[in-house]
């Protein structure tokens, strides 16, 4: 247990996460009233920021202890006590220099108001507002992220797969003439391999695309499978469809940047095997344009998010290009739309949904909170594959980066589970003009 301290805390750090209570251990939080007042802002609404904000408001509501106002309240046992600090709050540090009375300077104000009331203690603004923490630091107030979900490893989203040189010829024979693969014992891989992963195991003569069965404990014998249409253009491609195509493997994660293909690939496979699942969900986050609530398009609600929906229909359209236009299979993708077997929408209108025999492909999903990816997970019923994809370097949520977005916490906290597989694709197959934007620019 270290020296005790103080945490003031901004009002996103409670909309990220509204069990941050439970997240400072034996240290004392203090909540600003006007943050408070700013929850209120997010009451209303379908989005997870919006639940966070009212289950917030509910834990509070169950703290009946007096104190809270005063000397605080308990918030059990191993933790510290909660404050909410009411009415005003003046600082002459910030004041100065930052006049404007806007909610962010009232934070600020009760930072340094509770570091002044406890000078032999260290008092933190915790917020996941970059500008933010720039202001408190400019005038010698100490701050920092919230990091309690930030995730430490990410190298692995920058590297390609697997090579294994020094592999026995044989060995690689037999892995090509048999269905059932070799046991993981026979191999030397001088790590520990996580259950799924891919890899090319090469020989002086011969190499062969592999994967790390962890149903069957074997290495075994990963193809080169067309999709609806859609043939791998490269390893990492033929991994994923690997996966994809596995009952077995109920989570997947595909992340890559711009143009690798993953929503293609996983819509591709998911057309593949319709007769295994009642309906295919396609779903993405939807990010307002400049801070505006949906509400400021035109149109009903459909109308309101076609243009966030778009790119999946453009997916949609790449692989009914790979067919005659009066062919069967584009005539059985219209009527998959026309039934909907096939749903593409907005992610918010599916929260609450139970996923039973479903094929869901989340777009996006590095623009989710470890949250809102655990409450999709939470929803999936029997015969449900679900299918996250993303580039963590394009996140487009304020308080989300490369290390607490949802996406690689998932990854980060279900890699050693035998139903999960995670793919990180890195060759661009859109364009070479889009493969020269994304390493260049």
């Amino acid at each position: 247990m270290g020296t005790k301290k103080n945490f003031v805390i901004d009002t996103n750090v409670i909309l990220h996460d509204y069990n941050c209570l439970k997240n400072f251990q034996e240290n004392d939080i203090y909540l600003p009233i006007v943050v408070l007042e700013e929850l209120d802002k997010f009451k209303k609404g379908n989005e997870q920021i919006h639940f966070n904000a009212r289950e917030f408001v509910r834990q509070l509501d169950e703290i009946t202890d007096d104190d809270l106002f005063t000397s605080g309240a308990s918030l059990g046992e191993g933790l510290g006590r909660l404050f909410v600090v009411t009415g005003r709050v003046d600082s002459e540090k910030v004041s100065a220099s930052f006049p404007e009375r806007i909610p962010d300077h009232q934070i600020l104000a009760v930072a340094d108001w509770v570091g002044r009331q406890h000078p032999n203690m260290k008092s933190i603004l915790v917020t996941k507002d970059v500008n933010l923490r720039m202001k408190a630091r400019s005038i010698g107030l100490l701050c920092e992220d919230y990091i309690t979900d930030k995730v430490v490893n990410v190298d692995i989203f920058d590297k390609s797969n697997e090579v294994y040189e020094g592999i026995a010829p044989e060995l690689i024979d037999r892995i090509y003439s048999s269905r059932e693969g070799i046991d993981l014992s026979e191999f030397d891989f001088g790590q520990l391999l996580h259950p799924n992963d891919c890899f090319v195991l090469k020989s002086d003569r011969s190499s062969v695309l592999a994967r790390y069965n962890p149903f069957t404990h074997s290495v075994v014998r990963v193809h080169k499978n067309r999709n609806y249409g859609i043939e791998p253009r490269n390893a990492e491609q033929s991994f994923a469809f690997e996966v994809l195509n596995d009952p077995d493997v109920k989570l997947i994660a595909l992340t890559g940047k711009a143009g690798t293909g993953k929503t293609l690939l996983a819509l591709a496979a998911a057309l593949g095997q319709l007769l295994s699942y009642k309906q295919i969900l396609l779903a993405r986050p939807i990010v307002a344009l400049s801070n505006k609530d949906l509400g400021f398009l035109p149109g009903d609600a459909k109308e309101k998010v076609a243009p966030y929906m778009q790119p999946l229909f453009d997916n949609l359209n790449v692989i009914k290009h790979q067919f005659p236009a009066n062919s069967s299979e584009i005539k059985r993708i219209d009527d998959l739309l026309k039934s909907e077997q096939l749903v593409i929408e907005a992610l918010a209108f599916i929260r609450g949904r139970s996923l039973s025999e479903t094929y869901c492909i989340i777009d996006e999903a590095q623009n989710l909170t470890p949250h809102e990816i655990k409450t999709i997970i939470t929803r999936a019923g029997e015969g449900t594959k679900i299918v996250f994809t993303g580039d963590i370097q394009q996140i487009d949520q304020p308080y989300l980066d490369s290390q607490s977005n949802g996406l690689v916490y998932m990854i980060d906290r279900m890699r050693d589970q035998s139903l999960f597989a995670h793919i990180n694709l890195v060759k661009g197959e859109r364009s070479q003009l889009s493969e020269l934007a994304s390493n260049l620019m």
